[in-house]
């Protein structure tokens, strides 16, 4: 009996003594840290302000610098982005006279552009064929390729050919026509139209071309070419109506020897270019090209 006493006196001496250790080592423990105060603050965020606008004169002044370089293709967008954010028309004349000399050495040279295509001839092609293909003329893929005897190709050589649609639009009042590339400014050239309001208006197409032509007089008679008498200069490309647009003939574009008359209402009702313009023009320029006409 005494000996279960004394067990049970020391295990409530070792039990009180524990507790007080312990009580002594919390004692002794660091106190934690505050926990940190959360605010709604929100931190200043550094916005990238929209850039202004670059204006058409530092456009073409950038394209100038790539004009002298590979990446003409790179100073034609730059133009064409300058154009079209003016609204100053000594400047934009200045930028379209730029745009139109670069825009045709691009397609009859060989520089690389979006909208040449590489074709591999094929059996039985022609430069001809292929033209009438890619909706070109046989001057452009012979010229952009350097073609020294386009007669010679064969099988398996490789062509980059121009395939971007052109489309003619004429201003009376205006005189000018207007080529354009998909869409986009391609070249503008002065003309001459018909006295007395004779050049038809409406919709077309070009319907042959030639080189060097004849011209027919009113009264049926046959005008060599070169003769002082033929008005129709060094090339002449026929249109035929299309659409609602009254079924006229006869009408073309043409070039002149009289170029006082570019500008003026001065032609039997035919647009009419310098020869110049219209030798360039015409290499261009593919059957089946869509002309429009207006007042």
């Amino acid at each position: 009996m005494w000996a279960m006493n004394t067990v049970t006196l020391l295990s409530f001496a070792c039990v009180a003594a524990f507790a007080s250790a312990l009580a002594s080592a919390q004692t002794a423990l660091p106190e934690a840290p505050p926990a940190p105060m959360v605010t709604n603050t929100v931190e200043s965020v550094n916005v990238r302000q929209p850039e202004a606008a670059v204006s058409p004169a530092q456009l073409l002044s950038e394209a100038e610098a790539f004009l002298s370089t590979d990446r003409k293709d790179k100073a034609r967008d730059l133009l064409l982005a300058a154009l079209e954010g003016t609204t100053n028309d000594t400047l934009r004349g200045d930028i379209e006279s730029r745009l139109g000399r670069l825009n045709v050495e691009l397609v009859r040279r060989p520089w690389p552009i979006a909208e040449k295509t590489n074709c591999v001839v094929q059996e039985g092609d022609s430069i001809r064929a292929i033209a009438q293909k890619f909706g070109t003329t046989v001057d452009v893929i012979v010229e952009s390729n350097e073609l020294k005897r386009p007669d010679l190709i064969k099988p398996g050589d490789r062509l980059r050919v121009f395939s971007g649609k052109l489309a003619i639009q004429v201003s009376k009042s205006k005189h000018d026509l207007l080529v354009t590339s998909n869409g986009k400014f391609f070249k503008r050239y002065r003309v001459g139209t018909g006295k007395y309001d004779r050049t038809p208006v409406g919709t077309f197409v070009v319907s042959d071309r030639i080189k060097e032509p004849v011209w027919w007089r009113a009264d049926g008679q046959t005008i060599p070419f070169g003769d002082k008498e033929n008005i129709l200069g060094t090339r002449w490309m026929a249109l035929k109506a299309t659409g609602a647009t009254e079924a006229v003939k006869g009408y073309g574009i043409h070039g002149t020897w009289a170029n006082d008359s570019i500008g003026k209402d001065e032609s039997a009702g035919c647009i009419r270019l310098k020869n110049e313009d219209v030798e360039e023009l015409f290499g261009l320029i593919p059957i089946g090209t869509e002309v429009s006409i207006k007042e």
